[in-house]
């Protein structure tokens, strides 16, 4: 059973760059997927964004969500996460988090002296954070074709969510 305390999922979600496709119900019921960038807290996700953007819109009319997490490395593996979202309005959070993932699209740390720009560019854009809290889980293992030969090892199966 995969669950978050497994070491691969843990290791696999705070390495290296975190995007993920979050997926939601927009107003008029359609399901939309977008790229966001995430960092952890604990257990949850958080993803920075602005008040009027339509993911926080759609948590406040249905928390439900899901975030396809892509290994950015080939081959490709992948992590889906079922949560419920919640949107915080907390200022400094807000910063914070925005200064994590500016960290993380840069690959260094590049705010400590920005951070009145920061804090600038949080309070213009109204940001707010969007905290998923997972219950369940979906992972897939590679499977590769590399050369004629791998075909004849290729496994495919289904499988189930597994809680958190």
């Amino acid at each position: 059973m995969l669950s978050f305390s497994d070491p691969r999922v843990r290791a696999f979600l705070a390495e290296g760059t975190r995007t993920g496709k979050l997926s939601y119900t927009s107003a008029s019921g359609q399901p939309l997927v977008v790229p966001v960038w995430f960092v952890l807290d604990g257990d949850d996700l958080l993803i920075s964004t602005m008040a009027a953007r339509g993911k926080a819109l759609a948590v406040q009319r249905n928390p439900k969500v899901s975030l396809c997490i892509l290994d950015e490395q080939w081959p490709l593996t992948y992590l889906q996460v079922y949560g419920d979202a919640t949107l915080e309005e907390d200022f400094g959070q807000a910063v914070d988090v925005l200064r994590r993932v500016i960290d993380l699209m840069a690959e260094k740390d590049v705010t400590s002296a920005k951070l009145p720009e920061i804090e600038r560019m949080a309070r213009e854009e109204n940001r707010v954070v969007i905290r998923v809290r997972p219950y369940a889980t979906f992972a897939t293992p590679p499977r590769h074709v590399y050369q004629a030969g791998d075909i004849d090892t290729l496994t495919h199966f289904t499988s189930s969510s597994q809680p958190w």
